[in-house]
């Protein structure tokens, strides 16, 4: 067998998250936001309470459920020749002409004119420009049909006409996982990981996607994913990711999904509040449509991207698509300073309400306050990474399939999948986060005192991956 080097857990957990875990939940704390319950007491960032009070949350959510709200009705047909009535159509509306998208006007007058789908999602379906599967035909997952609010109105800048489950490819290559690179090139590289093409969302999982998720699995008594769903199939022939924790002992594969996290599958309205101001989940469809989900735990993102169609990526095939492979890149999108006015990422300087700061939505640094805090996924319309993906820093942290561990050498599309004491793996840093936590190669994680314990934060959301 190859070398093995595996970092002491405990030394990482130490180290600057530059190249570490660079945070520990406590406990007590995680027991109160496993709970479900909504009050000051949630965390809002890794080892943060939420100063939030439950006398400001009432404004914060009737002020959320008004922002940025789209109107989607039945409409016509998806083509243009299947018209409205003369001068009739659904305000916001969105509709095909050919591969271009015309969206009705503010009023329900007309129809605006053609906007043509890019290369990167070239077919029209349903309203909304689809990427193409390598046989080329549209891909449209389970989320984004049949289209609408937070469905099919993404796009850089928070708002437009392709389809919010784009998923864009990511090539074969190797890079290593552990560098710094502060604008002049990257050094101090290190661990090696080797990631097979594969195709990785460009946007975050929005809450009009998430909600259709939730209507599937009916409170349990609908959707819930079999036993060894969600590997990566493409992989070790069918196999999936070879797991890292047992590479002394030969090459072990990924499991999938256990039936026995069945019971931690509980996307209730109340779970999915844990923490009044920062939640972007309303009991009805309003105008988080188009936010990313948040207070999402581990288990219903790996369900949600089995329903879809897909699976959570690795946290190597994240750090790869950030990193942009072996240009390891001091951010997704190349070393210009990410500035104040969130054209490049969503984040602030650390904290959560009183005791830190947001940049989004002013564009000046001011008091996180809740989720008028947390953009349209897209929003950010330079931040995009080499691959064309969005919000890979800032927003939200993202969820891994990998738990969290020291690196293990070689790493050959490999994950940590063994259980351990520190949870799994969150990357990307989020709307106000501790900025060492804002590079492709910081780590962190979600701590959990076991497996079938579930940890649920408003800085922690997730993407999917797809076969290629």
């Amino acid at each position: 067998m190859p070398a093995r080097r595996e970092s002491k857990v405990a030394a990482l957990l130490t180290r600057v998250p530059v190249a570490a875990l660079g945070i520990v939940i406590a406990a007590s704390a995680l027991q109160a936001s496993c709970s479900g319950e909504t009050d000051d007491g949630n965390l809002t960032d890794a080892g943060r309470v939420d100063a939030a009070s439950n006398a400001d949350s009432a404004s914060e959510d009737s002020r959320a459920d008004r922002a940025d709200g789209m109107s989607y009705g039945d409409g016509y047909g998806k083509d243009a020749h299947e018209d409205a009535p003369a001068g009739i159509c659904t305000p916001g509306k969105q509709r095909c002409a050919g591969d271009s998208v015309e969206t009705c006007g503010p009023k329900g007058e007309a129809w605006g004119s053609p906007v043509a789908c890019g290369s990167e999602a070239p077919v029209c379906l349903n309203g909304a420009c689809l990427p193409v599967s390598k046989d080329g035909g549209a891909i449209t997952p389970s989320s984004c049909l049949p289209g609408g609010a937070g469905m099919s109105d993404c796009g850089p800048g928070g708002h437009g006409t392709e389809s919010c489950c784009a998923s864009l490819d990511v090539p074969t290559g190797s890079y290593y996982r552990t560098y710094v690179n502060s604008g002049s090139g990257p050094t101090g590289e290190a661990d090696t990981a080797s990631v097979s093409e594969l195709r990785l969302d460009k946007y975050l999982v929005t809450v009009g996607r998430f909600r259709r998720f939730v209507t599937a699995w009916d409170g349990g008594e609908g959707f819930l994913p079999a036993e060894g769903a969600g590997k990566h199939a493409h992989l070790n022939g069918g196999q999936g990711l070879v797991n890292s924790a047992d590479i002394d002992a030969g090459a072990t594969y990924e499991p999938g999904w256990s039936t026995s996290n069945n019971g931690t599958v509980q996307p209730t309205n109340t779970n999915l509040a844990c923490s009044y101001s920062f939640t972007t989940w309303t009991n009805a469809p309003g105008g988080n449509e188009s936010r990313p989900i948040t207070c999402v735990n581990w288990q219903e993102a790996y369900a949600f991207c089995i329903w879809d169609g897909g699976f959570l990526p690795s946290e190597s095939e994240w750090e790869y698509a950030a990193a942009g492979g072996d240009e390891q890149l001091e951010y997704p999108w190349g070393g210009a300073a990410p500035g104040a006015d969130n054209q490049y990422m969503i984040y602030g300087n650390g904290g959560a309400g009183a005791t830190g700061g947001c940049y989004y939505p002013s564009g000046s640094l001011g008091t996180c306050t809740g989720v008028a805090n947390i953009a349209p996924v897209g929003t950010p319309a330079l931040g995009a990474g080499r691959w064309g993906q969005l919000d890979l820093l800032g927003e939200l942290d993202e969820w891994t399939v990998d738990w969290a561990a020291g690196y293990v050498d070689p790493c050959v599309d490999c994950a940590y999948l063994t259980p351990t004491p520190y949870g799994w793996v969150v990357r990307g840093g989020s709307y106000s986060p501790d900025s060492t936590l804002l590079s492709p190669p910081a780590r962190s994680n979600a701590v959990v005192s076991s497996p079938q314990q579930s940890y649920r934060a408003p800085y922690i959301g997730f993407r999917c991956a797809r076969t290629p």
